[in-house]
């Protein structure tokens, strides 16, 4: 169990994040932060008296600034626009990278020891922004994408199948976008490969469907975006942290030359520990694989390079 694990934002995505965190005891303190009068204390109030009926110690306070995030060793950013119907993650871009610089340079001051997980979109050149911003080390700086979209693509392939979602082993490669790489080829449904369960046509509807997922989410509620699934892709990710578990499991991370990719935050898996980002795993791909995921690289490092220009512009 930590000390003190922070969220930033106390929208659906963060107050939801803020219970699940509570209600598994990953810190003794959880803080929530958010601009909006009364928002963050409110939500965290009714966390904490949620405790006795649960049976939690963990102690929850929201706050209006950012001293409360002191001594955090993990601070998990949340804040932004969320997206509305028609609107893409790149549509986000200027907006939210002005709100997380924001968020990192108060880190930077009250938790310079924190590692920070990046959920506020478009995820990886959020991510940009969140190393930018802190000088902390990529080990450090990190997002969730893969975990979430790997959840979404496993689901439907259970729903599909009528099997137990627990049964079900794959992982989504490349930016959280409608460019990600699902690989079926390495997906399996208790040991036996997906392509003797099911057929190429199926697979690749619900290839689609997993790189679609959020859009899909967004077009039902019209006025926000999912939080149910990503706020348990988060806690998943701080278990592994927290309890040094080791997991692999994909996450948005700095590439140095890994994939042929350089200075770039892209999904990869990684085997996730006390260190945070302990190791970058590289598995095999085919041609077809590697240039889907050159392409959904692409598509990022159009983001950082609009990024850059938006910097120079405001400078």
């Amino acid at each position: 169990m930590l000390h003190k694990i922070s969220v930033i934002g106390a929208g659906n995505v963060g107050a939801t994040l803020a219970q699940r965190l509570a209600e598994a005891e990953l810190a003794k303190h959880v803080a929530i932060v958010d601009i909006l009068e009364g928002i963050p204390q409110g939500k965290g109030l009714d966390i904490l008296e949620s405790a006795p009926v649960y049976g939690y110690d963990t102690r929850v306070v929201g706050s209006n600034t950012y001293d409360v995030i002191s001594d955090s060793e993990i601070v998990v950013i949340t804040a932004g626009i969320a997206r509305k119907p028609g609107m893409s993650r790149d549509d986000l871009l200027s907006t939210n990278a002005r709100i997380v610089t924001d968020v990192c340079g108060n880190i930077k001051k009250f938790a310079p020891k924190a590692m920070v997980i990046v959920v506020s979109n478009p995820l990886d050149a959020m991510c940009h922004v969140a190393l930018k911003a802190t000088g902390f080390p990529p080990n450090r700086v990190f997002g969730m994408a893969g975990v979430l979209d790997s959840a979404r693509y496993r689901s439907f392939i259970a729903e599909a199948l009528d099997v137990s979602v627990e049964d079900v082993q794959g992982f989504v490669l490349g930016g959280h976008g409608d460019t990600m790489v699902p690989l079926p080829r390495y997906t399996t449904v208790a040991g036996i490969p997906l392509s003797q369960m099911m057929s190429a046509d199926k697979i690749e509807k619900i290839v689609d469907r997993a790189r679609n997922g959020g859009a899909e989410i967004v077009a039902h509620l019209k006025t926000g975006s999912a939080f149910y699934a990503p706020s348990a892709s988060v806690v998943a990710m701080i278990e592994s942290i927290v309890k040094d578990k080791k997991k692999i499991l994909p996450c948005a991370v700095h590439l140095a030359g890994e994939y042929g990719i350089k200075d770039l935050y892209v999904g990869v898996l990684v085997k996730l520990g006390k260190a945070g980002i302990e190791q970058i795993i590289e598995v095999e791909l085919t041609d077809a694989e590697k240039q889907q995921l050159k392409k959904s690289a692409d598509a990022v490092q159009e983001l950082v390079t609009a990024l850059e220009k938006l910097s120079a512009v405001t400078a």
